[in-house]
């Protein structure tokens, strides 16, 4: 019988001692695929003695755009923010582009989370557009997208700022280069933070309900502006509920519930041929 697969915190809070005759939660699994961005396996995630994801597993390829459905409350966000490490995972492991995030192995054969500063280097590969925009309210909009390569890819101020201005010209903001946060509409600042995530050069780039905040004559432009990345190749994974432009953008629908991926497809067998009753009930409701 095998031995049952170890939660991978053992350092920080609510970590236990580490087994030192338990096998290795990373040795249970096989690399991941090598056109894989992103791979996660067997993610399980608790808030105390609520398990908010109960054993999600996905792989999303190089260039892929997933989009996850589901009703609030279903681990969507959740999962999302465990992908580079914002939530530490209580099982499983995530791989982005081959490297686990956010946990090494110890000299015992269990995972312990990665020092802060190696995971800072793992997230500079993965950008994360937020609902709430999280822009710098005392910085500039091109203050705001230069800032991640000055910072962390060590760019120069001159080469920050013409990526940055290339960047808010490629979103249509290139008269907004001086304009700070107060002064832009909403539609405006998910662009700014859309080019933000940008600027980091990242081989992949999360997106959490990045409409939900929005006016719904703002939608449209932001919307626009993922559509071009996704023509441009770059992998996504988004949590929306903007049915029509997961239709139209996503390679792959994935329906989540209750802490587990219950369905997955190409959109046109998810929005016209869904086989779950509760993928079913849930896109009765938005479509």
């Amino acid at each position: 019988m095998s031995r049952p697969t170890p939660a991978p915190p053992t350092e920080g809070p609510g970590a236990s001692a580490p087994d030192p005759d338990a096998a290795s939660d990373r040795d249970a699994v096989p690399s991941p695929p090598s056109d894989a961005i992103v791979h996660a396996h067997n993610v399980h995630k608790r808030f105390g003695n609520l398990e908010v994801l109960k054993g999600v597993s996905l792989t999303v390829d190089r260039g892929e755009v997933v989009v996850l459905i589901g009703a609030s409350g279903s681990g969507k966000t959740t999962f999302l923010r465990c992908i580079n490490h914002f939530e530490r995972i209580d099982q499983g492991q995530i791989f982005v582009s081959g490297r686990l995030i956010g946990y090494r192995p110890s000299p015992r054969g269990r995972l312990v989370e990665e020092r802060s500063k190696v995971i800072a280097q793992q997230r500079a590969d993965i950008g994360f557009v937020f609902q709430h925009f999280n822009l710098y309210p005392n910085k500039s909009a091109l203050e705001n997208v230069a800032l991640g390569p000055r910072k962390v890819r060590k760019f120069s101020r001159g080469q920050a700022d013409e990526l940055g201005r290339q960047l808010l010209r490629r979103v249509g903001l290139e008269a907004k280069v001086d304009t700070h946060p107060a002064q832009l509409s909403g539609g405006q600042k998910q662009r700014v933070a859309i080019a933000r995530a940008l600027a980091m050069q990242p081989k992949l780039i999360l997106f959490d309900e990045p409409t939900s905040a929005l006016d719904p004559e703002m939608i449209g432009e932001v919307l626009s502006v993922m559509r071009d990345l996704a023509t441009d190749g770059m992998t996504m994974v988004i949590v929306s509920h903007e049915m029509g432009f997961a239709r139209e953008v996503a390679d792959r629908v994935v329906m989540m519930d209750d802490g587990v991926i219950v369905e997955e497809g190409p959109p046109d067998q998810m929005f016209d041929h869904p086989t779950h009753e509760r993928t079913r009930s849930f896109l009765a409701k938005l479509l």
